[in-house]
């Protein structure tokens, strides 16, 4: 960058906004008055090259197998399908887009574009983060309330997987009316994908709202439901009573489970090849 001294009012060796205002996002034969350290660029555009091939092929391995798996589906198979869609919408829709960001240096589309692109960033981590989250309030109630498993569960795991993608969708709205394309600096004509708060509080709500809706929250309903399971299988191995009551209510599930699998045949044993069952 060429060396800058103040002279008058005006930069000396820096082009006027009048100067390069009529080039393409503000540049001047491709130069940026408001640079980046290029080496330090060079080594985020690596790390999330990386990381957007390790999501992609991790996770459309996982698909891939489950897709091959021979026998019916459980429901566990259906929350780590839809974790590893939830992972890749943050591989496609928010690595993806910042690594392309990282390339141009500044957001070249519009300003419908920019808020789309920062919703869909927020949106895939809000998604990836509560599908966690149910997947592990399944568990909880497999282990802690193995009775209730026994009531239209593939129901209740579609409507806990919907509620998670539609409250992801739900919490990242508000980025659409924070992002907008908008100048760098008020009449330099570059312009980028910038956020724009109220002041004092905005920035500090903002940080609060993303730190306490993606990392917090989860992890406290995480910790809150590993620990009940663990607390009840801890409880059970210690007390040989209730041992044998977890082995009567495991009875009766498989019981009940059974006799179901039995109505389900009879029901439906002319319609299909005894070879089947």
């Amino acid at each position: 960058m060429p060396k800058q001294q103040k002279l008058s009012g005006r930069l000396v060796g820096v082009p006027s906004p009048e100067a390069w205002s009529g080039s393409p996002n503000g540049s001047l034969d491709g130069w940026d008055p408001f640079g980046r350290d290029e080496e330090l660029a060079k080594l985020e555009i690596a790390v999330l090259a990386v990381t957007f091939a390790v999501a992609v092929v991790g996770n459309g391995s996982v698909l891939l197998a489950l897709r091959r798996t021979p026998r019916k589906a459980s429901r566990m198979h259906l929350f780590i399908r839809h974790l590893s869609l939830a992972d890749l919408v943050v591989a496609f829709f928010q690595v993806l887009p910042q690594l392309c960001w990282e390339v141009t240096h500044r957001f070249h589309g519009p300003d419908g574009l920019c808020r789309v692109v920062k919703h869909l960033q927020v949106f895939g981590m809000f998604a990836s983060a509560y599908m966690l989250v149910a997947m592990t309030a399944d568990r909880y109630i497999a282990v802690c309330h193995p009775l209730k498993t026994l009531q239209q569960p593939t129901k209740r795991s579609y409507g806990m997987i919907a509620a998670a993608w539609a409250l992801s969708l739900l919490l990242s709205t508000p980025q659409y009316f924070i992002f907008s394309l908008s100048e760098v600096e008020r009449g330099s004509q570059v312009y980028d994908c910038w956020a724009h708060f109220i002041m004092p509080w905005g920035p500090r709500a903002y940080v609060t709202w993303i730190t306490g809706g993606i990392f917090v929250a989860p992890v406290l309903i995480l910790v809150t439901c590993y620990g009940f399971i663990c607390y009840h299988i801890w409880r059970n191995v210690r007390d040989p009573h209730r041992q044998d009551d977890l082995r009567h209510r495991l009875g009766v599930r498989h019981l009940l489970g059974a006799l179901l699998h039995h109505s389900d045949v009879v029901r439906l044993g002319p319609a299909l090849p005894m070879g089947r069952f």
